[in-house]
């Protein structure tokens, strides 16, 4: 398997902010920190660039991280320092219902709001760009506008019409066979006879975004098209799909963090950026957020501890298994194997406040065992690393020492953790050497030790977790390459 490219775990680790919220080096940056006060979107900017130090006029490279309600940029430089960042949210989802709203028309302004949001003293220095995007959000495109011919079908929604058709064409347990799976939206879409077929095709929300920036209709990544059937390991499409119907609709597929084109004139003429401004292929959220840790070796992996508990371990072999949601994304040379469970920190939302959570936290010994075995739920199912979607919450008995209850959920939950690592290696992962959390739960000391027990092995908090960042060393990868 040959590896597209610089390693994307030979780039620099991150190095400490350089730019922070503080201060603004032009009219144009102070009038973003009263708009920031305003609209409260976050945004971190900077301070002149003297009190930085950074009068060098050294390239820098932007990553963009499309997330379920907003957005967020990431400005780094060849080091992996950060020199400036932000957020933008999309429409309020409370205010409509979900379905209804117009959700590529508000990525698309978000994406131009970040673009206005980069401090316009570093604009000229922007040397690439790069978007990550939520996994297996699939849009249907006119080939000839790049117009949506209809609504995005999100990342969380499920097609159990199309999944029939789909696994009657799919190898068995294959990643697609899944009615969240980019293949199943194209075939329920395709199914329902919308006229202009033939003038269509398929792309993913980093896909496309990125196409409004650098104009090549049709480009993916292999991360974001395995779940539309793209065998990253043969790095082409298996002939079960292209023998089917809607194979034309396929997007063409490189590796993540090549350079596509140049960025369009009247986006780099609008935004002051560089003319040798490059636009590379992008990835999944999930994928970004890896890259953000900075894992670089087999046997490692992240632990994100956020709503639900979601792992992936850097693995030398590939190991797919749709019965219990496990799937493997290319990683250069290696493979990213991971899957998700539904327990988590939702669980602990609904029992206790973020400040409760602390103070009963603090008064947990992690070097005790708890001898309560719980399966901590919010509903009934689960997926990974027991596939049952009968499965009943079990948080009983419930002691009447609040503590003590913490500690037997934590630990509960660690030991499911324990028991997904245990999983990935009995179907063939490699085996686990160390864990980097991300995700609230990374900030609890306690919890971090009882699940460095249950687990046997070193457990530390990731140095950076933002996709963002993530997405921006892809930029960085693309600016070392030339266009293809």
């Amino acid at each position: 398997m040959a590896c597209a490219g610089p390693s994307l775990r030979n780039l620099p680790a991150p190095r400490p902010p350089s730019l922070v919220k503080n201060g603004c080096c032009s009219s144009r940056q102070r009038n973003l920190c009263n708009f920031m006060t305003r609209k409260s979107t976050g945004l971190m900017l900077c301070k002149a660039e003297k009190e930085a130090g950074i009068q060098d006029t050294g390239q820098l490279f932007l990553g963009m991280d499309f997330g379920t309600s907003g957005a967020r940029f990431a400005l780094i430089d060849k080091h992996g320092k950060l020199y400036a960042e932000g957020k933008r949210e999309y429409s309020n989802p409370s205010s409509q219902i979900r379905s209804e709203i117009d959700w590529a028309t508000s990525w698309k302004n978000v994406l131009f709001q970040i673009l206005e949001d980069v401090p316009q003293a570093l604009c000229s220095r922007v040397s690439s760009i790069s978007v990550d995007g939520t996994s297996a959000t699939t849009m249907i495109i006119d080939s000839e506008t790049g117009e949506p011919l209809c609504r995005p079908f999100l990342y969380n929604e499920s097609f159990p019409d199309a999944l029939p058709v789909v696994c009657s064409i799919a190898p068995e347990n294959h990643t697609v066979c899944s009615g969240s799976s980019s293949l199943a939206k194209l075939v329920s879409w395709w199914t329902t006879g919308i006229p202009k077929r033939e003038s269509s095709i398929l792309m993913h929300q980093a896909d496309w975004l990125l196409w409004h920036l650098h104009g090549k209709l049709g480009v993916s990544d292999y991360n974001n098209a395995l779940k539309v059937g793209y065998d990253p390991e043969s790095e082409a499409y298996p002939s079960w799909l292209l023998s089917q119907p809607y194979s034309y609709m396929l997007p063409t597929v490189r590796a993540p963090g090549t350079p596509v084109a140049f960025v369009k004139e009247d986006v780099r003429l609008r935004f002051g950026l560089s003319r040798d401004c490059i636009v590379c292929t992008g990835t999944t959220d999930s994928i970004a957020a890896f890259l953000a840790a900075r894992v670089a070796e087999p046997g490692k992996a992240v632990t994100s501890l956020g709503s639900t508990l979601a792992i992936k371990l850097l693995s030398t072999s590939r190991v797919d298994d749709a019965r219990f949601g496990v799937y493997s994304h290319r990683l250069d040379d290696m493979w990213l194997v991971g899957g998700a469970s539904n327990t988590g920190g939702a669980v602990l939302r609904k029992l206790f406040t973020d400040k409760k959570l602390e103070e009963l936290s603090e008064q947990i010994d992690p070097l005790k065992p708890s001898s309560l075995d719980y399966y901590p739920l919010t509903s009934v199912g689960e997926r990974f690393p027991v596939a049952d979607a009968k499965l009943e919450p079990r948080m009983s008995p419930r002691p009447t020492d609040d503590v003590e209850f913490l500690h037997g959920i934590l630990e509960s939950i660690a030991r499911i953790e324990a028991k997904a690592y245990k999983l990935l290696e009995e179907l063939g992962a490699t085996e686990l050497e160390e864990v980097f959390t991300a995700g609230g739960g990374s900030k609890n000391p306690q919890w971090t030790k009882i699940r460095e027990r249950v687990l046997g092995v070193p457990v530390a908090r990731a140095a950076q977790t933002e996709a963002a960042y993530g997405a921006a060393l892809l930029a960085l990868k693309g600016a070392q390459q030339n266009i293809q």
